[in-house]
């Protein structure tokens, strides 16, 4: 697993205890699913968007909040990175 991926979990899951007031993480788990998967959605047309014209650049940019986005969705349920991983691995062999 990425290192940093490791640490932004880790990040994640120390602001998911904090109040919603103090972090936009704790923010989003406390607004819960629905809310989390509406700003993946956002990002992935953000993604599409920068992909289609807005250069390099803007792609990678659109894509790291897309994976931002995608890890919250995973701790909201009790998932992670590595469980990610695992499947990618099952469907490679």
């Amino acid at each position: 697993m990425s290192d940093v991926i490791v640490e932004l979990e880790a990040t994640l899951r120390q602001r998911a205890t904090l109040s919603p007031a103090e972090s936009y993480t704790a923010r989003l788990l406390a607004a819960g699913e629905d809310e989390i998967v509406k700003k993946i959605g956002e990002e992935a047309v953000e993604v599409i968007l920068a992909a289609k014209g807005q250069g390099d650049g803007r792609v990678v940019e659109e894509a790291a909040d897309l994976v931002y986005h995608l890890l919250v969705l995973l701790l909201s349920r009790g998932q992670s990175w590595v469980d990610i991983e695992a499947e990618l691995d099952r469907r490679h062999k």
